[in-house]
């Protein structure tokens, strides 16, 4: 039996599920309702009154359409739908009245407020809102909290919609934040003044409707109509979350989350939030070539001719970076196979399976987690390997779900079954899931932790063989957003990267800092950064960070994504796969294309899938052969969240952040 009932709102008769509320059926009617408090993500709290609207033949007072049902609704005397109106004089009157309590107490900081033109409290007092106020009495003020060093707070513009604290609550799983005191005493506050420890905290300075909270980092350096706006893909993680980059001039600014269901709802981590100062500092604008030990700036004709001397007649081996984009790696390939040469993109060791994609991505999409029953983790700590992604676990986890994990205890800010730490708990894990998972959705959660040991490859034909017993869906969480899609253009050798490397007399580093690279070898490296590979490098080829070059990355589902340029690369630098093509005709075996899109198309008739953006593509269910277990413990991946990659390591705010975590592991609490 369906739960479906019609309803008149505004003279539009529709049908919607009896679970609804007044606020959505609102929105399927296409009628925008007012709103501070609700939130789609969020519980209801039904405090800010806004949201008022009429329901006819209900009490004589307006009713808050966030809180309550469709059904909950009466139908007329004759059976008719129930009538709801959102324009009619009582609404109008009830939203000015509520608007008028709101904007008691709220300071007029319009001018120096940095949620200036993007704040729902300014949109709303246009509407409802009268241009004096009848109150002559003092205003009330409140002192600001300090929550560290990503938000800012002006705690007197609070109208106390409290989403912060139920976003930290819910989503980031803190507890950090709550309100105290009643009436005119009550405010926003933090647990003993305790700053947020969260790698997700940022998300509340989107969330707050005023300008109680502010970014930091962002404070009073640009307006929203100053700024260039551009969709692109995180690459700081290997989930791809979608952002929005905002430029002023040649500088990036700011990055927003964008809202995309499959990926990361509307969420988005502190490093893809605040990492963009990085984006300015130790950068790569000139060439460099190094003599008598020293480098020395150099031009592009002089840096490309001494490269392609370096390379004609040696073995030449490549490696490709955490964050290089899949034309770079193809490019790469194509180029140094071109020249008898070997290519390996797995630089951390990890064992995974070429032309396997069941093996290497898995058959999950990120989506899956939410409706799981059962969720097995194995050498991961998503709360850090994937911020966004262990929200979603957290989710489903309040949905009932049951969460395993076999490797180090960490706080992953939800309950969990530890199956223990070593290989040997597989066999106990694979026991379990298999007779309680039975005809559940249950996904198996493989980290690079687990895969980057010597039997890395004998974990994953394990983790397989216990996704395939228990009907589980796989997923292989990789740590690297560039990862996937260079294992898709097959940049890989045979015996991973030891074997690629052994005996090479020129490595071709394109973003690889990660690695050392042992003496002896010719290095040249390609990349954004001045960090460990660019120390080590005999020439350095500038290249564009992500911000500065329209790329595509594949996510740890496999999900191709566009990455848009938002802006250009400091001084000489170029774009990735450009340099790559201007090496290979100095080389003279010049790549088969002179423009990205002509690279595309051969990048699409290679690897058909990539053509598919923003599609998972069905993935062949292929198990690896079982393999003898060592006997270590699972090592978890990723030590320092805020220092995982060149950009985040020229940044000042993610140094400063990661001294404060340690500062956090290491304070010792006196007993009570």
């Amino acid at each position: 039996m369906s739960d479906l009932r019609k309803i008149i709102i505004d003279g539009n008769e529709l049908e919607v599920p009896g679970s609804m509320t007044l606020i959505q059926a609102c929105e399927q009617a296409g009628i925008e309702v007012p709103r501070f408090c609700y939130h789609e993500r969020l519980s209801i709290a039904g405090n800010c009154r806004m949201c008022l609207v009429e329901v006819v033949g209900g009490p004589p007072k307006p009713a808050a359409s966030c809180a309550m049902q469709v059904r909950d609704l009466r139908p007329g005397p004759e059976g008719q739908p129930p009538v709801v109106k959102t324009n009619s004089p009582m609404v109008k009157k009830a939203r000015e009245g509520v608007m008028e309590f709101l904007l008691i107490n709220h300071p007029l900081d319009c001018p120096i407020c940095d949620q200036g033109g993007e704040c729902d409290l300014q949109d709303q007092a246009m509407a409802y809102g009268v241009d004096f106020s009848r109150f002559r009495e003092p205003k009330r003020a409140t002192e600001d909290l300090d929550l560290g060093p990503l938000v800012e707070t002006h705690m007197t513009r609070c109208i106390s919609c409290t989403r912060c604290v139920r976003f930290t609550t819910e989503v980031a799983g803190i507890s950090q934040m709550g309100q105290t005191g009643r009436g005119e005493d009550a405010e926003i506050t933090s647990y003993l003044g305790e700053t947020l420890e969260s790698n997700m905290q940022g998300n509340i300075i989107d969330l707050c409707p005023v300008g109680a909270l502010v970014s930091k980092p962002y404070a009073f350096t640009a307006r929203p109509w100053e700024l260039t706006k551009t969709e692109t893909i995180d690459v700081m993680d290997a989930l791809g979350s979608n952002i929005r980059v905002d430029t002023k001039g040649r500088e990036v600014m700011r990055m927003l989350p964008r809202n995309h269901d499959g990926v990361n709802e509307e969420w988005i981590s502190d490093k893809t939030r605040f990492v963009w100062d990085g984006l300015r500092r130790q950068r790569l604008d000139t060439p460099y070539i190094r003599e008598n030990g020293k480098l020395r700036k150099a031009n592009w004709g002089e840096a490309l001719a001494a490269a392609a001397a370096a390379m004609k007649g040696k073995t030449v081996a490549g490696l490709v970076g955490d964050l290089a984009p899949v034309e770079a790696a193809f490019a790469l390939r194509q180029m140094v196979e071109g020249i008898g040469g070997r290519v390996e993109c797995r630089t951390d060791g990890a064992k995974l399976p070429a032309g396997n994609r069941s093996a290497y991505v898995g058959t999950a999409a990120i989506e899956d987690v939410d409706s799981a029953k059962f969720v097995m983790l194995i050498g991961t700590n998503p709360r850090v390997e994937a911020p966004v992604l262990n929200a979603r676990i957290r989710k489903a986890w309040l949905a009932g779900a049951q969460i395993g994990l076999i490797g180090e205890a960490v706080d992953l800010t939800y309950d969990y079954a530890h199956f223990g730490t070593g290989r040997d708990e597989l066999a106990r894990a694979k026991a379990s899931l298999a007779k309680d998972a039975e005809g559940a959705d249950s996904v198996v959660i493989v980290g690079q932790g687990a895969l980057r040991e010597a039997d890395g490859e004998a974990v994953l034909a394990e983790a397989m063989a216990l996704a395939e017993a228990s009907g589980s869906k796989l997923m292989v969480l990789h740590t690297a957003a560039g990862r996937v899609g260079a294992m898709d253009v097959g940049a890989v050798t045979e015996g991973g990267m030891d074997a690629a490397i052994e005996g090479a007399e020129v490595i071709y580093n394109l973003g690889a800092d990660e690695v050392e690279i042992a003496e002896g070898a010719f290095v040249i490296y390609q990349g954004s950064h001045g960090d460990r590979g660019a120390h080590r490098a005999d020439i350095i080829l500038p290249g564009a960070a992500y911000t500065e070059e329209n790329g595509l990355f594949v996510n740890t589902e496999g999900r191709p994504q566009l990455a848009m340029r938002a802006g250009f690369a400091p001084g000489e630098a170029k774009e990735n796969w450009a340099i790559l093509r201007a090496l290979s005709a100095e080389l003279g075996e010049a790549l088969p294309y002179d423009s990205l899109a002509q690279l595309r198309q051969a990048l699409v008739a290679a690897v058909p899938h990539l053509a598919e953006i923003d599609t998972v593509p069905e993935n062949e269910w292929a198990p690896l052969p079982a393999k003898k277990l060592g006997t270590a413990d699972f090592r978890n991946a990723v030590s320092d969240f805020y220092l995982t990659n060149p950009i985040a390591r020229a940044s000042q705010l993610m140094a400063e952040l990661s001294a404060n975590a340690k500062a956090r592991a290491s304070t010792k609490i006196a007993a009570e």
